[in-house]
């Protein structure tokens, strides 16, 4: 069941998801050549109490940190370690934060140092599906429409749209309903309505759209090796448009 908020529980979670897009400022600052995965993970965990947050990714079914940070071919799901980040690597920091009972949820890219350009290329095509699906995110719209916006542009470019990895709705649960592919067909899907809150999060690869799983049960990698790039935000469903409550 899609569970409808009400404007005023739609106030109620931006909280929780500006406090991920403070998160995200102030981390960009740190990212450089050097700096170990699991230091921005530290870094992350750490300013989240400081703006009375709560951590929730630690421990949820088992994941051992409280940030996902995903490094080149690594999809989605990456656990920070003493990796120290490169120079030409391309960074997903994927956020959750509760806050006064509500979530929010959010991944952005980043490069490190220099990137080559077809680097440049994929974070480019990945943020602009990002945005395309989000401004067909309106009432009485299918969610057809978002997902075909994000896999027609993606194909556009000669790059992949991942399967096997799902959007969510999101509230008092991290994940609630719809779950859905970003993939699919203009008029299709669910009737969007009024007060749904849920995230779009394209996963866009340079190669294949399959993925492996490595033996951790976690960390999810494109299945040719190839770059990934992703952008996520959550956003709700207005009269007035799309409003995302993440943006930073």
């Amino acid at each position: 069941m899609i569970i409808i908020k009400s404007p005023r529980e739609i106030e109620e979670m931006k909280p929780a998801s500006q406090i991920i897009a403070d998160c995200y400022r102030e981390v960009a600052k740190l990212i450089e050549p050097g700096i170990t995965t699991l230091e921005i993970n530290d870094f992350v965990s750490r300013h989240i109490t400081k703006l009375g947050g709560k951590q929730f990714t630690k421990g949820y079914n088992g994941f051992p940190a409280e940030t996902c940070t995903s490094v080149n071919d690594v999809v989605a799901h990456g656990i920070p370690s003493n990796r120290a980040l490169m120079d030409g690597d391309l960074l997903k920091l994927d956020i959750v934060v509760e806050y006064g009972g509500w979530f929010g949820d959010s991944c952005y890219c980043y490069a490190v140092g220099n990137i080559r350009p077809e680097a440049q290329k994929l974070m480019k095509v990945a943020k602009e599906c990002l945005d395309l699906g989000i401004a067909r995110a309106l009432p009485g719209g299918r969610l057809g429409d978002i997902t075909s916006a994000i896999q027609q542009h993606a194909e556009a470019n000669g790059f992949s749209v991942v399967r096997d990895l799902l959007a969510h709705g999101i509230g008092r649960s991290l994940h609630e309903e719809p779950s859905y592919e970003h993939i699919g067909v203009a008029g299709k899907g669910i009737r969007l309505k009024e007060g749904m809150v849920f995230t779009i999060e394209p996963m866009v690869n340079e190669g294949t759209f399959r993925i492996t799983t490595d033996d951790d049960q976690w960390t999810a990698r494109t299945a040719d090796g190839k770059l990934s790039a992703q952008y996520e935000h959550t956003i709700a469903v207005t009269l007035d448009g799309p409003l995302i409550l993440t943006a930073q």
